[in-house]
């Protein structure tokens, strides 16, 4: 089955026989996804955007013109920086250097927020969480993976997985991580400018919360370190290794990769501990 027929899979399904709900939980993805039309994408620009991905994960400093050059070196691959770009945006990523404000793909409607995290040192669970969406690769598709972590102890607290960009699998997981019980509140929310996180449908619900809202500005590799780093564990770790078969199994794998990385894998930043460790015994 190619990857169009794997995502069009829900078309012919009938809502008589499976409800919106159970398809939903089935296919392990957002509501919106189920309503959502994919862009057609060819093959060959796949292959081209997994490759992407691979540079991008392990040289996110790689500007276009290196992007180009690692494709031809590396894999053989010759496009023009346009359609590298292109590419790169459709994967919603974009290269870590000084920018200007101009580069920030983000809503003109929404309200901005200022970057609170400069010169505040970091020294307990719950006083930043941070996030932001990333590409995920599947055998014959992709998906995005929006995660929200604990800036401190490095603790996942909420992930969610969709096929398309509206900010409903954003909203899913932040009220996942707010509404779970076991967590406080953090002090600080910290994400990029991209629209899903600038919406008011989700800084209302910080504000609600009465959660300060900081927003990455300029040194994007600085303002949001910790959750870059946690996407490339995860694909390095999991994703590369793996080859996720579908949205099921990206499912499953994330599922079981977040539970090692929370409570087994150990930091060299905290002394050898696990994001669990540094999180619980702090919240004791």
């Amino acid at each position: 089955m190619s990857h169009s027929d794997k995502i069009k899979m829900i078309d012919l399904w009938d809502d008589k026989i499976i409800s919106i709900r159970n398809q939903i939980t089935l296919l392990w993805i957002s509501r919106s996804s189920v309503y959502y039309k994919p862009k057609w994408i060819s093959e060959i620009d796949f292959k081209i955007m997994n490759c992407i991905d691979e540079i991008y994960t392990k040289l996110p400093f790689y500007w276009q013109r290196k992007i180009r050059i690692e494709l031809q070196n590396k894999y053989q691959i010759f496009i023009w920086r346009q359609k590298i770009r292109s590419l790169m945006r459709l994967m919603w990523i974009e290269t870590i250097y000084p920018k200007s404000r101009k580069t920030t793909i983000s809503n003109i409607e929404h309200k901005k927020y200022s970057y609170l995290l400069k010169n505040i040192e970091i020294i307990k669970p719950n006083q930043v969480w941070s996030t932001d969406i990333t590409y995920i690769r599947l055998k014959y598709w992709f998906i995005y993976l929006v995660a929200i972590i604990d800036w401190y102890s490095r603790f996942v607290l909420s992930w969610e997985i969709s096929i398309s960009l509206e900010n409903d699998f954003c909203i899913n997981a932040l009220n996942t991580a707010l509404n779970n019980t076991k967590y406080s509140i953090p002090d600080i929310h910290n994400s990029d400018q991209w629209s899903q996180f600038t919406s008011n449908d989700y800084t209302s619900i910080l504000d609600q919360r009465k959660i300060q809202i900081s927003m990455d500005w300029k040194w994007r590799c600085l303002d949001n370190i910790i959750i870059e780093r946690l996407w490339r564990s995860v694909k390095q770790e999991s994703v590369y290794r793996n080859d996720y078969e579908s949205i099921k199994d990206a499912y499953n794998q994330l599922k079981e990769y977040f539970h090692f990385y929370n409570y087994e894998r150990i930091h060299e930043a905290h002394n050898y501990k696990t994001p669990a460790q540094i999180f619980w015994w702090n919240e004791i």
